[in-house]
């Protein structure tokens, strides 16, 4: 996989290098998301698709990354380490430029939430982009967790960004029987047991796993394709539920608007004064 520079405007776009007999770009939208199960899918008009593409999209939401093309040659992004920490590295050491247009947002005007069953999510007004994530499973090692945090470099990078995926090795063990997951391992992930806690080198984090799905979630509402100024809030949430929520607000063009991020920087700081 190789990250390139985009210019203004261009917004992510994944490009399958391997694919060459017919359109091998897919935009990072949420429009183009296509399968949930196992990850973030995305599928152009080619049928072209790349998976697991959360942890990378999470990286460049984090950083503030709004441009940028994504060669991949295969059908998913590098799982890595299981979290975004490995990517945050990168392209960190390279840096980033600036471009002179300023920064389009979408600003949240008024709630949009939506339920399926035990699990709810959706977007309030607030002066910045932020998430709050909660979650509830029955493992000892888990239980109940809650997460809040601003979405921004510094707070993403040291806070977020290195929290690893996580599952149960019963479900695990289901998977690989039906020919699924093969590449997953305690390289990358947090593996569960009836014991706890698998890995023997243990959690990054205490609550490790709600740090996770706020990585999750920020990957998967980053391809809103834009900054969202305003917070996401979720109950249990899942790809399929983020992906919902994020179509649920663009296409409720009363519950939001574009502005520039200067004058939101300006106001808020108006605002702390």
């Amino acid at each position: 996989m190789v990250l390139q520079p985009a210019s203004a405007g261009a917004g992510i776009v994944f490009v399958r290098s391997d694919i060459t007999d017919r359109n091998n770009r897919i935009a990072a939208r949420a429009t183009n998301v296509n399968e949930v199960r196992l990850g973030t899918t995305i599928t152009n008009e080619a049928g072209v698709s790349v998976a697991t593409i959360e942890h990378l999209m999470a990286a460049l939401a984090g950083l503030g990354v709004d441009d940028a093309v994504i060669e991949v040659e295969g059908s998913e992004v590098p799982v890595m380490d299981g979290s975004s920490a490995p990517f945050v590295k990168l392209i960190r050491q390279v840096g980033l430029k600036s471009h002179a247009m300023p920064r389009r947002a979408i600003q949240v005007l008024r709630p949009v939430m939506i339920e399926d069953d035990e699990r709810s999510a959706g977007f309030l007004p607030a002066l910045k982009p932020s998430i709050e994530i909660e979650i509830s499973f029955e493992h000892a090692s888990v239980g109940r967790q809650s997460c809040a945090f601003e979405i921004a470099p510094d707070i993403f990078s040291d806070d977020i960004a290195s929290a690893r995926t996580f599952g149960f090795r019963k479900d695990y063990e289901a998977l690989l029987a039906a020919g699924l997951a093969r590449g997953g391992s305690m390289d990358n992930a947090v593996v569960l047991d009836d014991d706890g806690i698998a890995n023997p080198e243990g959690l990054r984090f205490k609550d490790e796993f709600v740090r996770h799905k706020a990585l999750d979630a920020l990957g998967d509402i980053a391809l809103a394709g834009a900054p969202i100024i305003g917070c996401y809030r979720a109950a249990r949430p899942g790809h399929a539920i983020n992906n919902a929520a994020v179509r649920a607000l663009l296409d409720d063009p009363t519950s939001w608007k574009w502005v520039s991020m200067r004058d939101v920087d300006a106001g808020a700081m108006a605002m702390a004064r």
